[in-house]
């Protein structure tokens, strides 16, 4: 039997204000899909089909999106976590409801990973660990939780170090043998100083008991997608796995690596790699350069965008000018009402209207 899975979404998003005042976080589009749908993707080409989703913020949104899993052939699961009290505590209120009662996965809402989830778990299994977490190598130590290993096993986690004792940053990626054994964890813990049960804490337990605690380190890549900098990265990143796919009425000057879906229609130039929604309309005087995502129902006039996220329904006019480095909200307008020339970078939230 398939282990179950838990995704996390039930957070508030502060670090994405003002969009997440309209919305949560987790779906927020990148390439045609809200972001919570790449792991929860990932979790059923490994062959997952029973996937809880924690939910809190606007998560009736959430629950309406995606209904009960039948469309994507799997059975999804809604619990609800009032106070937001940190990971730990989501995993125990979900173990709590009965949902989690065989070997479990956990897996962050806004994390994507750049390779199939399924070595992870065969590697679980295969060690026949209580614990298996997921590593990868990072810069910047100090501004993640990193784990000090011994040979194939974990020795320690340590919350954002200031000496450099490891780069191995732990990502949003557990599995646990047995939830029995979780929830004992769970109540030893006491709350950190952010008020928040701490997954790391969690884990900590279990190795403090020797208890046999694993990992994996990702070969490509992982992002956590929790502020603008991170939206614009994982559109990089995720348009560098995508081939070309041309749908809708292309009659513009395409290069590179674009993706057009169904019902866009292309009159402008579209430089790859890109991505130009379904509905979306790129007409004559406009260019999309590399690593842009035109979400569904844009209409975009004139100027040149790159680099950028403009979501769903955006009207752009932008004369001679070129929006480099944003991230335009939902249903938002942006017009150049006199010819601009050079670039602009605008963070705008949904329903907004400017006029430069």
């Amino acid at each position: 039997m398939s282990p179950k899975a838990l995704v996390l979404a039930a957070g508030e998003g502060s670090r994405l204000r003002p969009f997440t005042y309209s919305r949560p976080k987790h779906l927020i589009p990148l390439l045609g899909k809200p972001m919570i749908q790449y792991p929860i993707e990932d979790l059923l080409s490994s062959g997952v089909k029973d996937i809880g989703i924690v939910v809190g913020y606007f998560g009736d949104l959430i629950k309406e999106h995606f209904g009960d899993g039948s469309r994507f052939n799997a059975r999804f699961n809604y619990i609800f976590q009032e106070k937001r009290l940190g990971i730990a505590h989501a995993i125990y209120k979900a173990i709590e409801s009965g949902f989690l009662d065989r070997e479990f996965i956990v897996y962050l809402g806004d994390n994507i990973i750049g390779e199939s989830s399924r070595s992870f778990l065969d590697s679980f299994h295969m060690n026949g660990s209580d614990v298996h977490i997921l590593l990868t190598r990072v810069r910047d130590p100090s501004q993640f939780g990193v784990a000090v290993l011994d040979g194939s096993k974990v020795k320690k986690l340590v919350e954002k170090p200031k000496e450099p004792i490891s780069n191995l940053a732990v990502t949003g990626f557990y599995a646990f043998r047995d939830p029995d054994l979780v929830a004992k964890a769970f109540r030893d813990l006491k709350p950190s100083w952010r008020g928040e049960y701490e997954v790391t804490e969690l884990i900590q337990w279990f190795i403090d008991r020797n208890y046999k605690v694993t990992y994996s380190e990702i070969s490509s890549w992982w992002k956590d997608v929790g502020t603008y900098e991170g939206l614009l990265d994982a559109i990089y990143l995720l348009l560098d796995k995508e081939r070309e796919k041309i749908e809708g009425d292309a009659k513009g000057e395409l290069r590179g690596r674009v993706i057009v879906e169904r019902g866009a229609v292309v009159e402008g130039k579209v430089y790859g790699p890109a991505f130009i929604g379904s509905g979306s309309y790129i007409e004559k005087s406009a260019t999309v350069e590399p690593y842009t995502s035109i979400e569904s129902r844009v209409r975009f006039s004139s100027g040149v965008v790159t680099r950028s996220l403009i979501m769903d329904g955006g009207e752009i006019s932008l004369s001679r000018a070129r929006l480099v480095e944003s991230v335009i909200g939902a249903n938002s307008k942006v017009r150049c009402s006199r010819e601009l020339h050079g670039d602009m970078r605008l963070i705008i939230s949904d329903n907004s209207y400017l006029e430069i």
